[in-house]
């Protein structure tokens, strides 16, 4: 489905429209619902209040006369109030190998299982930026006492520890870290700790559906966290295995489509978000009072992105947020999100703005395939999903021609009207099916799916100079030439409808002269969510806001 709409004013290349309720957010809690979920927080308030008075009786139990007790103990707040630099080194541990056995090390992250073996013995996995190692406490003349086991079995899972130690290595394989090493504690000392009843646990939100349905079929009930109370304790939740990988890989992402750009001879630019009016568009905006005047926040980059052409800069691209206040409860809909635009000269043919789509994506995906691979692994084993398929030179179909392909499929769709959602599934099997490519852009689209800035084809006045790209059969991004003559665009204005007075800066700026220009824009977390062929868009916002969420 296009996202550019005919009778708008400049909403930019990412625009989110209303599709399907297929989102797995739910409307708003019903009052008996409300009132459950506070009956349960506040049993859960009690249980943290119980075991807090648990854990403090027993670190007092631990502490009495023991000779070894500076060798443990939560670190006092005045202590790490910057209160001195003691040129310490803390080793990261993700760099805990082999090659460091019998080597001194001082680590620091959180307490993510305790496992008591006897009184003399525990187990202590410790967590550092998706990063586990075994620490063993065992009891030792000089070292270790008794009471410094029992401390370390009290603390509170995620609470964040010091750990002194020599670094072992031992017969077999450790199943329950990612080092396969471990640490012999001659020190630990807790920095921070969590509450004792966390409202999700970490093991529980890092399982996949595969895990709980294979459980169920054993007999077995696990955990399912749903989406809702991932988001609401999102801290938490951003804390699992694939949530650091996913996010990781975004900004491996962001981080190419700069860097790409740049070799490109792109310039960055930063528009601004608040705009005058609303002149970005009809409903679909947010509105606020700006010193008394009416503004609202910026749907797109769409209009500045093109006075920054009209500017000389030549290529243009931004990195930012973007706003769309529909009422979209779909999978892949956000009220706010991040924007990947561009905007360039353009010489001959729109078709030199797709040439960087073409270029621009598969220096991505080729990007993240090399340098992410684990990343990849560690989303694949909560989420599974298969490679995505993509050619060296992108394939790119008229709209006609995808049209006729759905008609030889069956499929009756309008040749001037515009894709469905499930019509654009069907076409991205079809295009799999025939091309081996999930990744294709449809171009040549209907004038009257396209906003008025759309230039219309030189040929035939109903098609327009557009295109669509798709992944997993997905639109992804939307782009087109621009129209730069003033007159023909208040002119294609006022043919859609449109208010000349609400965006007469934005047609001013073009009777300066202007060259002509085409751009694209694309929405960071769309990127992510289906290359990775995640179902919900929420998966890949780090806070999520839709219609029905502003918080955390």
């Amino acid at each position: 489905m296009s996202s550019e709409k005919p009778a708008n004013p400049p909403a930019g290349d990412n625009q989110q429209n209303p599709i399907e309720d297929n989102s797995e957010d739910k409307p708003q809690q019903s009052k008996k619902a409300a009132k459950k979920e506070a009956a349960k927080q506040e049993k859960l308030r009690r249980r943290q209040e119980a075991s807090a008075s648990a854990a403090s009786a027993a670190l007092a139990d631990a502490s009495i006369e023991d000779p070894l007790s500076d060798n443990y103990g939560d670190v006092l707040l005045k202590d790490l109030q910057s209160k001195s630099s003691t040129g310490r080194k803390w080793t990261e541990v993700k760099y805990l190998t082999a090659e460091l056995k019998e080597k001194e090390v001082l680590v620091r992250g959180r307490a993510q299982a305790i496992r008591a073996v006897s009184k003399k013995m525990a187990f202590v996995v410790v967590r550092e930026r998706g990063f586990t190692v075994q620490c063993v406490l065992s009891v030792s003349p000089d070292k270790v006492s008794q009471q410094m086991v029992k401390y370390a079995t009290v603390l509170s899972r995620e609470s964040f520890v010091d750990i002194e130690g020599v670094v072992s290595v031992p017969d077999g394989p450790i199943k329950g870290a990612t080092q396969q090493v471990e640490i012999q504690v001659h020190k630990i000392y807790c920095i921070n700790r969590a509450v004792p009843t966390l409202p999700i646990n970490i093991e529980d939100a890092a399982r996949s559906d595969i895990e709980i349905e294979k459980a169920l079929q054993a007999g077995e009930q696990l955990v399912r966290v749903n989406q809702d109370t991932r988001l609401n304790f999102r801290v938490l939740d951003m804390r699992t295995p694939a949530n650091q990988s996913i996010f990781r890989i975004q900004c491996q992402v962001e981080n190419m489509f700069r860097q790409f750009l740049l070799s490109e001879g792109f310039v960055g630019v930063h528009t601004p978000k608040l705009i005058a009016g609303s002149s970005e568009g009809g409903a679909a905006v947010f509105r606020l009072d700006y010193k008394g005047q009416p503004a609202c926040l910026a749907q797109s980059p769409q209009l500045h992105k093109q006075m920054a052409i009209c500017g000389d800069f030549g290529r243009v691209f931004e990195i930012g947020p973007v706003f769309r206040a529909e009422d979209s409860f779909t999978h892949r809909h956000l009220c706010e999100f991040t924007g990947l635009d561009v905007e360039m000269e353009i010489k001959e043919h729109y078709s030199e703005v797709m040439d960087v789509v073409d270029r621009l994506f598969v220096a991505i995906f080729d990007s993240l395939n090399e340098n992410c691979k684990k990343e990849l692994e560690t989303v694949g084993r909560q989420y599974p999903f298969e490679p995505l398929k993509y050619l060296r030179k992108t394939l790119r179909l008229t709209f006609q021609e995808g049209i006729q392909m759905l008609k030889e499929a069956g499929v009756e769709v309008d040749p001037i009207g515009d894709l469905n959602t499930e019509v654009e599934r069907k076409l991205g099997q079809l295009v799999l099916e025939k091309y081996g490519t999930e990744f294709y852009i449809l171009h040549r689209y209907p004038l009257g799916v396209r906003p008025f800035y759309t230039m219309p084809s030189y040929d035939d006045p109903s098609y327009s100079n557009s295109f669509d790209v798709f992944v997993r059969g997905e639109e992804i991004i939307s782009g087109a030439q621009r129209v730069h003559d003033p007159d023909f665009l208040t002119q294609r204005a006022e043919g859609c409808g449109i208010d000349v007075k609400t965006i007469s800066t934005y047609i001013d700026s073009f009777r300066y002269g202007a060259p002509p220009h085409g751009g694209f824009g694309v929405g960071l977390e769309r990127v992510v969510m289906l290359f990775c062929a995640l179902n919900n868009i929420r998966k890949t916002s780090l806070f999520p806001r839709d219609p029905l969420r502003i918080a955390p």
